[in-house]
């Protein structure tokens, strides 16, 4: 009896539902996606940013651990009760890991499987507007979409849906083992299959917001990269989730096998204080270990060096990420769609007394005689001077050949565009004049700095700066919007050349020189026969490093 009056009370809930969509959605701020109708932000009178739409049930209880589970409309149907649903206010990010700089972890929240959906005001079914899709950097452990707003991106090209995606990090993402791969105890990649049941979301319901959902094209930058990158290889099913990518900055971090990674389990495990009994007890121990307890865990497994793979992040699970991906990418196994891949001027994320040591301590997998390879191909006598040499040396394998290795492969089957961005984050020391890691994520998102714990700081932008983060929404929209960047660029940016294997042309990307805002100071060059072979050297080491 309870179970019929619960189902005719649904019934009518769904029904109460649909009526009051009928009634509330001709507001160029309410999209209805047909199980729930959501209230935007009207953040600029031509932009709505709809913050905090979930795609996937909440990963909680016996969910962690776990692959997604796709939402359950009829329960989000059921919970609104006929409402508008406000989607007004960022979400709570997910359960953040220490950046490694001395800080602790933890802030966040697991109920955290949700989406930022900006879209030109007004935008409906049949808008057929191409769509971006964005997956944030941090590592893998740390990171928020909160932190990389693009309602200034509608505000300025309003012919385009962005969408941000918030997925599972750190070990709450990424915690692996090898007798996860029958998915009875857990499951290998949850945090990268977030992102896999986003782009089914968006696939399924991205019309409601205006966007076409045969026309996505995915970005991100570093682990975001790195995500792209692992996309391009994964097997993802017979779906077509996206046609086109965008790969800033790919970090290059080791994609470790399962079994590799059963001491950095153990310890965590143990720092929790569930390291009895075999798998099945500690999994369910882990399951009812309270998110503090976890952070900890994690945050110690992070600082413990002695842990060859003290990070958690994504692996060769056999299922989705089948080989490293560098060794994929030289065999030609990738998805077949045109890209933009570039890394900024100075960055390595590599770091150590040493340039072995740095490399040693980044790709763990390298032998002696690798590292005496890499010492030998960047040879001091090549330099002008020691900080030159340990940037490139430290910043190539671990960065930046990402471009050459990627562009050149995917050059040969369809249209490539490579960069280097040049521009260096204002905010740094004044000593510093390298443009380092992330360096366009300020120029980006209106001048953010990202801080610990989900955490980032805004600072103005002057006029000129204004002008060139709008060449390079142009740039990146155009691409979006046509497959190539130049097709709606600004008319004072100049062509961004098509890279080839016979042509290694690319853009380097700056703001004027001359501090003007109707001229750019971008301009082309090509990628020296010094810098393709050394990459060539590095890919030849994936089956060490493991990238």
């Amino acid at each position: 009896m309870r179970g019929s009056l619960e189902g005719i009370r649904l019934l009518t809930g769904v029904i109460v539902f649909a009526c009051g969509i009928a009634a509330q959605s001709t507001a160029g701020d309410i999209v209805n996606t047909g199980y729930a109708s959501y209230r935007g932000n009207v953040s600029y009178s031509n932009t709505v940013a709809y913050l905090g739409v979930p795609y996937a049930e909440p990963p909680l209880d016996e969910l962690r651990f776990r692959a997604p589970v796709p939402l359950n409309t009829t329960r989000v149907a059921w919970e609104a009760n006929g409402q508008v649903v406000d989607a007004t206010r960022y979400p709570e990010f997910c359960i953040q890991g220490s950046t490694g700089a001395g800080d602790a972890g933890g802030a966040g929240s697991e109920d955290c499987l949700n989406l930022n959906i900006y879209a030109p005001y007004g935008a409906t079914r049949g808008s057929n507007l191409p769509v971006l899709v964005y997956v944030h950097g941090g590592g893998y452990f740390y990171g928020s979409p909160s932190t990389t707003p693009f309602d200034q991106w509608i505000n300025q090209y309003p012919y385009v849906v962005i969408v941000a995606v918030y997925y599972r990090l750190d070990s709450f993402g990424f915690l692996s083992h090898p007798d996860f791969r029958n998915g009875t105890l857990g499951d290998n990649n949850a945090g990268f299959r977030d992102q896999i049941q986003a782009l089914r979301w968006i696939n399924q319901y991205i019309d409601a917001f205006g966007g076409d959902p045969g026309k996505v094209t995915i970005d991100g930058q570093s682990a975001g990269g790195s995500s792209v990158e692992l996309h391009l290889v994964a097997n993802e099913g017979n779906q077509t989730l996206f046609s086109g990518a965008i790969a800033q900055s790919v970090y290059r971090t080791p994609v470790a096998l399962p079994e590799e990674t059963v001491p950095e389990f153990d310890f965590y495990a143990n720092y929790a204080g569930c390291g009895s009994g075999g798998l099945a007890e500690q999994m369910a121990c882990l399951r009812n270990t309270s998110i503090g307890t976890l952070a900890r865990a994690q945050d110690a497994a992070h600082y413990n060096d002695t842990l060859r793979y003290h990070l958690f992040q994504p692996i060769v699970d056999g299922a989705i990420i089948t080989d490293y991906p560098t060794r994929s990418i030289l065999r030609g196994e990738f998805k077949n769609v045109p890209l933009i891949v570039g890394a900024t001027s100075n960055e390595t994320l590599a770091d150590g007394p040493t340039i072995p040591a740095a490399l040693k301590a980044y790709f763990p997998g390298l032998t002696e005689f690798d590292l005496e390879g890499l010492v030998s191909l960047y040879s001091a006598s090549g330099y002008s001077s020691t900080d030159e040499q340990t940037r490139i040396a430290t910043g190539e394998p671990s960065v930046r050949c990402a471009r050459s290795i990627m562009g050149a492969a995917l050059s040969v089957r369809n249209n490539t565009w490579t960069y280097r961005y040049n521009q260096r984050n204002p905010t740094q020391a004044a000593n510093d004049t390298a443009v380092e890691h992330s360096a366009e994520n300020w120029m980006m998102f209106q001048g953010t700095n990202l801080g610990f714990n989900g955490t980032s700081t805004f600072s103005p932008m002057t006029a000129v700066e204004q002008a060139f983060a709008s060449e390079l929404f142009a740039y990146w929209l155009s691409f979006v919007r046509s497959g190539n960047p130049n097709t709606y660029k600004l008319g004072r940016s100049p062509d961004w050349p098509q890279y080839s294997l016979t042509n290694r042309s690319r853009i380097v990307l700056q703001q004027d020189l001359h501090n003007r805002t109707t001229a750019s100071g971008s301009y082309t060059e090509v990628e020296s026969v010094a810098e393709s072979l050394r990459c060539a050297f590095v890919a030849g080491k994936e089956d060490h490093m493991q990238a």
